[in-house]
């Protein structure tokens, strides 16, 4: 995980989210990363993940659980 902030991101949140600024993440992508940080805490802490790292999670919450 890299440390270091990028200066400009598009940030937005899914469509399923309510419009009432509840429980949602907001998720941004650059060249490297993808970056996820609360909608009610932009300025608070942030995560960045490895494309190849993301794309897995993203895979994985579609397959069907038992």
């Amino acid at each position: 995980m890299n440390s270091q902030q990028p200066k400009e991101l598009h940030w937005f949140t899914s469509t399923y989210s309510g419009g009432d600024g509840g429980e949602c993440v907001e998720v941004a992508a650059d060249a490297t990363a993808i970056h996820v940080r609360d909608s009610k805490e932009q300025g608070g802490p942030r995560l960045a993940f490895a494309r190849s790292a993301w794309s897995g999670f993203v895979a994985d919450l579609g397959r069907d659980r038992v």
